[in-house]
């Protein structure tokens, strides 16, 4: 629909937009979950294929939603090995089954380039299904049947009939082992452009993330925590809150008992919870206000940790923390001996003899992940049996758990996925999924969960705290003969040492350090790259200059060299890979050309979860405030199997990028948290997204690898790198907006 259609099916009145049911209807058949009246008689050909008689297929999604349109990208490359129409196909989330869809972990930029394989093995033992069920109907020989957008045709005979007539024969058949795969030449599906199977359900407002999950009879439930970390519940009374209309009951509960041995993905912020359960949301906000309660410091503690083959215990410090005095034991930790993570050449002798040695620092704040849809799950537990339904990424790393905190063997608990209102990382982690487990089980009642944006905020698994110092040595011609990383962090340090420059520089050392804190972290997008890469990408540009070269010369320089010459063993990077993303950014964004000279041009590029990504980041003045106006970015991820989906994926990590690079930042005070909602915790905001985001893809037949995550990390420097250029300024501590001259432009 073009706009003047959209503003002919519209109404402007009383500041409001009013939109034509006409126009409203036209979400009734768009995209390829449009069908109506779908049939109930299924055959299930496997786990991830359904076929009706009237040949409507369904192809079941195994992984989480969040955004990054798996839910699109994975049935399509069933479909691609079925040769089914991709217009006739259904697509519907999966239940959780690990052994009939495998994993369904949603996170490390895993979900294409794990499902690549064994969904299209899925469609293409299914095609063959269907091709020996017709063969047998037909008595004719299995070679001689060909398929198409659907359909079986013998063409000697003149026969044709669709999947549906053949499923139910199909479905009796033994299911074939090394069914010959699709060369990526003959490729229909795969490769090309198709729309969010799910994008009219989105726009349309209907019932699709873990808040819409409704069932009769249920209650709300929320959670009263500790304003900081390292503190605990000592005594509350809830006499008020308890008279207060639609108020169930207030009562404390464990997460885990002591001694409880948590899996590898397993977390908690705080253990012992206050819980207020009513009727409504706003009911239980308003009863939690009125509790009166008293938290005391909750001294050292110990937690149990399983998973991987391994148990041990690891001990959670007491200290009610604070932001400078972490910046401060950071510095005195930076000046200590660190773990050596690789060591190749002579660095000490490099940076004796070097007549010039370039070092700096760089600092990162804890950052909070602030997915639009804060943490919520519905968990309705009774003896015999669980049901959970809500935004989860790691389904099957969460029920071992679950099952074990319920006393419950895990074919009794079924788990449904909704789709998530962004991830991150953050709905890695399901303790959250497990509280409202355990709340459901005391109260006897079927109980959503919910947290509010500062419950969110406040609760803890943030990107860490980090730290790094960089430097080089050069020789008197200015040529690079050492390189020596030394990072650490809150609670772990980010340093990646077998990446890009290692294997470059002949006399290398990467080390690293980490400080145990009570602020509780996990993944987020890109975990320790996202900090690694701007560090890296800011410095390598800092050292280009005081080299008198160009930053994408210079790093295609050292990158020619590790593709040569490389300098040790366990080089994590394809060098040439690497340099091809630089190339194409370079031509793409026409670097050096003088009519981009009207931009502060910044550039960076990095490599993490098996794919490259480059930036290009231009910056102009808007009455004093500098603006990213545009950028040029090039990715290598293999076949892409969605083009539009990729693009927007990339398009959505520069935004995310550049929000954070300027603003993102958590502090804390004596261990509460200072940020707590969004007036306080700064997000990018549209008129600062980018007018453009230019995304072009590395052209090859690689196996798909990761996404979601790759194009993310390099913004950092990238945007720091042109902040540069725009302020003739340095900047060394994100967030970078605080720095400026003229911090009220932001």
């Amino acid at each position: 629909m073009n706009r003047r259609s959209f503003l002919k099916s519209s109404t402007l009145a009383g500041g409001g937009l009013m939109l034509s049911f006409t126009w409203l209807s036209a979400f009734k058949s768009a995209g390829t979950t449009g069908i109506a009246d779908l049939p109930g008689d299924w055959v299930e050909i496997n786990g991830y294929i359904k076929i009706t008689p009237d040949n409507t297929i369904k192809i079941l999604n195994p992984n989480p939603e969040f955004g990054q349109n798996v839910m699109t990208s994975l049935p399509m490359i069933v479909a691609e090995e079925l040769d089914a129409d991709w217009k006739k196909v259904v697509v519907e989330m999966g239940p959780h089954d690990s052994v009939k869809l495998g994993p369904q972990f949603t996170g490390g930029s895993n979900s294409v380039r794990m499902y690549w394989r064994p969904l299209r093995q899925a469609g293409a033992a299914a095609r063959h299904m269907l091709v020996e069920a017709a063969a047998q109907t037909w008595s004719v020989p299995v070679e001689e049947i060909t398929t198409k957008g659907g359909m079986l045709y013998h063409e000697k005979s003149g026969k044709s009939g669709t999947y549906g007539s053949m499923a139910t024969k199909a479905a009796t058949l033994a299911v074939p082992k090394d069914v010959k795969l699709k060369d990526s030449k003959q490729f229909k599906v795969i490769r090309s452009a198709q729309k969010n199977v799910e994008g009219a359900k989105i726009v349309s407002g209907k019932p699709l993330f873990g808040l819409d999950y409704q069932q009769k009879g249920m209650l709300i439930a929320m959670i009263h925590h500790p304003p900081g970390f390292g503190m605990k519940l000592k005594s509350y009374d809830a006499t008020a809150a308890l008279k207060m209309p639609g108020i169930r009951d207030v009562f404390t509960q464990k997460l885990y008992e002591d001694g409880f041995e948590q899996g590898g993905f397993d977390t908690r912020s705080f253990n012992d919870l206050l819980v207020v359960v009513g009727n409504t949301t706003w009911e239980v906000m308003q009863a939690r206000k009125q509790l009166k309660v008293e938290w005391e410091p909750a001294g050292e503690t110990k937690d149990t940790m399983g998973g991987r083959g391994q148990k041990r215990e690891v001990v959670v410090p007491g200290t009610l923390e604070s932001t400078a005095d972490q910046l401060k034991k950071m510095q005195e930790y930076a000046a200590k001996p660190a773990q050596q993570l690789r060591k190749d050449g002579d660095p000490e002798t490099a940076f004796k003899n070097a007549a010039q040695i370039i070092e700096r620092t760089y600092t990162a704040p804890f950052l909070a992940h602030n997915c639009m849809e804060p943490m919520n799950f519905f968990a309705h537990v009774t003896d015999e049996k669980a049901l959970v339904a809500g935004p989860l990424q790691a389904p099957g790393w969460s029920e071992p758990t679950l099952a074990k905190l319920l006393n419950l063997p895990a074919d009794k608990i079924e788990i449904q996925m909704t789709r998530m209102g962004g991830g991150f990382g953050r709905r890695a982690y399901g303790q959250y999924m497990f509280e409202a487990a355990l709340i459901s089980k005391k109260v006897k009642a079927p109980v959503k969960l919910v947290y509010t944006r500062e419950d969110d905020m406040t609760y803890g698994i943030y990107r860490p705290m980090y730290t790094a110092t960089y430097r080089a040595a050069l020789d008197a011609n200015k040529k690079l003969i050492g390189f020596h990383v030394k990072g650490g962090g809150i609670p772990e340090h980010a340093i990646h040492a077998n990446r890009f420059p290692a294997g470059a520089v002949d006399n290398y050392l990467a080390e690293g350090w980490q400080i145990p804190s009570n602020i509780t972290i996990g993944a987020f997008r890109a975990p320790r790259s996202n900090f690694n890469a701007a560090a890296e990408q800011s410095f390598l540009d800092e050292l280009a200059e005081a080299m008198g070269k160009d930053p994408i010369d210079f790093r295609l320089k050292l990158l020619q060299r590790a593709k040569e010459a490389p300098v040790g063993r366990n080089n994590e990077y394809d060098a040439a890979r690497y340099a091809e993303v630089l190339r194409l950014v370079k031509e793409k964004s026409g670097w050096g050309k003088p009519e981009n000279a009207q931009y502060s041009r910044g550039v960076a590029a990095y490599f993490c979860h098996a794919s490259y990504a480059a930036h290009v980041v231009d910056i102009v003045m808007k009455e004093g405030k500098p603006y990213v106006e545009k950028v040029t970015s090039a990715v290598d991820c293999g076949i892409v199997v969605n083009p539009d989906a990729a693009a927007n994926m990339v398009q959505g990590a520069v935004v995310d990028g550049i929000g954070n690079a300027f603003y993102g930042g958590l502090t804390h005070k004596d261990g509460v948290p200072v940020q707590n909602n969004f007036h306080t915790y700064r997000m990018i905001r549209m008129p600062e997204a980018p007018k453009k985001v230019e995304v072009h893809f590395v052209q090859n037949d690689i196996d798909p690898t990761g996404l979601g995550e790759p194009p993310f990390p390099p913004v950092f420097g990238a945007v720091a790198n042109a902040l540069y250029k725009a302020a003739s300024k340095r900047l060394y501590q994100q967030p970078y907006a605080p720095q400026l001259e003229t911090p009220k432009a932001f």
